[in-house]
């Protein structure tokens, strides 16, 4: 078993976060933060900062804290996320548009290449980015001309798997779901489902728990 392997998922979800207050202390901030500090931002133990990242190697000094620039650069590298990454999004509408337009993504370097719909009203329409939306059907052969590494399905849920198949059989290794169907795969490929009404549910549990005990 590779160390990788070895490694919870919690924690590559939390090295995600840890990065998001250290990208705003690199342009606004101090040089170096503590990891007390650095848990108070991301709304976690200091205790579980210096856990999450010794899977990974030393970081900081004893008694001073992390160089927020050291560290943002570690974090970026362990999550392969210090390099661009080709994405193509299938299903153009509201929410799909609005990733599209995205400057967000553009600025942590997941530059959408491709847009696809299945509706024929809207293929061949030019989106606010600058690509135009192709056909459904132009999956299999876009995603492998254009090397696309990453996948997003915002399809109506009835499509979604049709969808994931074409992006794996195309070559895509990493497939966002934002439907509420759980998808499958057949392949080797990376796939996290992210259907926000779970979330919303998962709220709501919690603000029933928080009214029974006024």
């Amino acid at each position: 078993m590779s160390k990788e392997s070895k490694i919870p998922n919690p924690t590559i979800k939390r090295l995600a976060i840890y990065s998001r207050p250290l990208e705003i202390l690199l342009e606004s901030g101090p040089p170096v933060i503590s990891s007390k500090k650095l848990a108070g931002l991301c709304d976690v133990n200091p205790a579980q900062i210096r856990k999450d990242l010794a899977y990974f190697g030393e970081f900081g000094i004893r008694g001073v804290g992390y160089n927020v620039r050291d560290l943002l650069n570690a974090i970026k590298g362990i999550l392969a996320t210090d390099r661009e990454w080709a994405l193509c999004i299938v299903g153009m509408g509201h929410l799909g548009s609005s990733l599209a337009a995205s400057e967000n993504f553009k600025k942590r370097g997941y530059m959408v290449k491709a847009a696809f719909d299945s509706d024929a009203r809207k293929v061949g329409k030019k989106l606010e980015c600058g690509l135009t939306i192709q056909s459904a059907s132009d999956i299999l052969k876009t995603v492998r001309d254009l090397g696309i590494e990453i996948g997003l399905i915002t399809t109506p849920p009835h499509e979604a798997q049709r969808v994931a198949h074409l992006l794996q059989e195309g070559g895509v290794g990493a497939i966002l779901n934002f439907t509420a169907t759980q998808i499958r795969t057949r392949k080797k490929c990376a796939i996290e489902n992210a259907d926000v009404s779970i979330k919303l549910e998962n709220l709501i549990y919690h603000l029933e728990q928080l009214d029974k005990r006024v």
